[in-house]
């Protein structure tokens, strides 16, 4: 009948007094919340870009640029390869997509592609291919299949990069995203300086650490009389060059930690390896005391300290012309890794708060009248019952706000929207109750019966054009994006919060009610 179990009765009012204590936290700022005891719910809504304003990049990673570092890559690997088989050569080179070179000694062909066709890590899938073609000369290339996985890597670590760059900085709830083939949208909502946030993303921070060219002289190198082991860099300030060798000692992959500091009054970015590079970095700085070593990040050279002596540790201090920002910057870049490839900002908006406090004052609006409309009419059309759902209203209101307090959705405009559907959806269960047990008082059943059939009976039909809704919302945002997925979140918790408070909590006032009137006839 209408007596639910003690369990299943005092399950539903915590739930309802939860989802009360839940959503509080929303009434009071950020500011004021931290001030709170911890003991306390501090979870909140999080507003999305187009509520509290921010800043919207959509990113566009440079695939070609990683196919090239790998032709790069594989010159070097050739050179040292032929030259330590004692194979002349002549014209290695890049041309388009296609490392060549011609030897010295055609006779040489097979020996030298035997020597090459050991560079391919895997001899089931070879990454490159090896043609001979006439007068001794050899094109190496990347296979298809080897450009492409080449390229999905990249796309996916430079995704993994970015999300990492913006977590370290402490903004809340980011959307970082893939979108089309080879861009990555980013979203950070109540970002004041979108300008940071650029600076961030804009470099590939690729640390590597080379030994200073001691023998060659920077005059000598800007002639251009470089010797094939040698590059000439740029000083991170932009005033003057260095001379470095190309072999990287150690690379920024082994970093495990950065951190900004200061040393002498200055500031500095204190770094920390893992063991294999600590062994790599004591095995250089032991070999080459009083040497210069470079530290190049993105082919500039922002320090060249002189080794005094071992620095077995595994770790350092990278010095320069810092600030306390830029410090801090460097020290976020390094943690989060170097970038695959450069990225380069194709769209650019950024959403002021103003225009997010209107969006807000609207949507507050257009619930409030939803509300009251809705509630006045349920009153007006079944009287008493028509207070029950409106209760059930309330509790459905405050349920969608706790669940989504307590998982930390981002709130959108489209998701405000949701809410306003909601609001009507949520009666519309009620609805299906009460004219079924309209129908059944028609019939000629006693109140008792009429209402305890109603329940009952319309359950299945709550459940079913619930579900389908439900199953439209989980569509919605498995393949939706960005605004179509806060509608859907919202969609989706307002179909599941109205089938509680309409099959368990209207059930219950209803029981209650009628156990302490005991009415004669129902006025349905």
């Amino acid at each position: 009948m209408l007596r639910l179990s003690g369990f299943t009765t005092g399950l539903v009012w915590t739930i309802c007094a939860l989802a009360v204590i839940l959503s509080l936290p929303n009434l009071f700022s950020r500011e004021q919340m931290a001030a709170m005891p911890s003991w306390l719910p501090h979870q909140q809504i999080n507003l999305g870009l187009d509520l509290q304003g921010g800043s919207h990049l959509l990113l566009e990673v440079q695939l070609e640029a990683v196919v090239t570092e790998r032709m790069n890559s594989l010159v070097d690997e050739i050179r040292a390869s032929l030259r330590k088989e004692r194979i002349g050569y002549r014209g290695l080179g890049i041309r388009g997509d296609v490392v060549s070179l011609t030897l010295v000694d055609a006779a040489q062909a097979e020996a030298a592609q035997a020597i090459l066709a050991k560079l391919n890590p895997n001899t089931f899938l070879p990454d490159y291919q090896i043609e001979a073609q006439d007068g001794g000369r050899i094109d190496i290339s990347l296979t298809e299949q080897a450009a492409t996985a080449l390229k999905q890597s990249a796309l996916q670590q430079s995704l993994e990069i970015v999300r990492r760059r913006i977590d370290e900085v402490g903004t809340r709830e980011p959307t970082i995203q893939m979108q089309g083939q080879n861009r990555i949208l980013v979203q950070v909502p109540g970002e004041k300086d979108p300008e940071a946030i650029k600076r961030l993303l804009g470099q590939t921070a690729k640390l590597t650490f080379h030994l200073a060219d001691m023998e060659t002289s920077l005059a000598q190198a800007q002639s251009g009389n470089l010797p094939p082991g040698s590059e000439l860099l740029p000083n991170e300030d932009g005033q003057g060059q260095m001379v470095v060798k190309k072999r990287v000692e150690v690379s920024g992959e082994s970093l495990v930690d950065a951190q900004p500091t200061y040393q002498n009054n200055e500031p500095v970015v204190n770094f920390r390896f893992d063991s294999v590079g600590a062994r790599k970095f004591g095995a250089v700085t032991k070999e080459h005391v009083n040497e210069l070593l470079a530290i190049v990040l993105d082919n500039k050279v922002i320090s060249a300290p002189r080794i005094n002596e071992p620095i077995l540790g595994g770790s350092g201090v990278i010095s320069g012309s810092f600030t306390t920002e830029s410090a801090t910057e460097l020290a976020v870049l390094l943690r989060a890794g170097a970038l695959p490839a450069p990225l380069e900002i194709v769209e650019e908006r950024t959403v002021g708060p103003d225009l997010g406090a209107d969006s807000i004052a609207a949507g507050k609006v257009a619930g409030i009248v939803a509300l009251v409309a809705v509630a006045a009419f349920m009153l007006f059309y079944y009287g008493v019952f028509g207070v029950v759902a409106n209760i059930a209203l309330l509790t459905n209101l405050f349920l969608i706000v706790a669940l989504m307090s307590l998982i930390q959705a981002t709130l959108t405009l489209p998701g405000i929207a949701g809410i306003v559907l909601t609001i009507g959806m949520a009666v519309d269960a009620n609805v299906l109750i009460y004219e079924r047990i309209h129908e059944e008082v028609r019939t000629g059943k006693s109140p008792l019966n009429a209402i305890d059939t109603g329940f009952k009976e319309a359950i299945r039909t709550i459940i079913d054009s619930h579900l389908t809704g439900l199953i439209a919302a989980i569509i919605l945002y498995i393949f939706g994006s960005g605004p179509v997925r806060g509608f859907a979140v919202t969609l989706g918790i307002g179909i599941i919060t109205s089938m509680f408070t309409s099959i368990w909590q209207s059930r219950l006032i209803v029981g209650y009610w009628f156990r302490r009137t005991r009415p004669v006839a129902l006025h349905v």
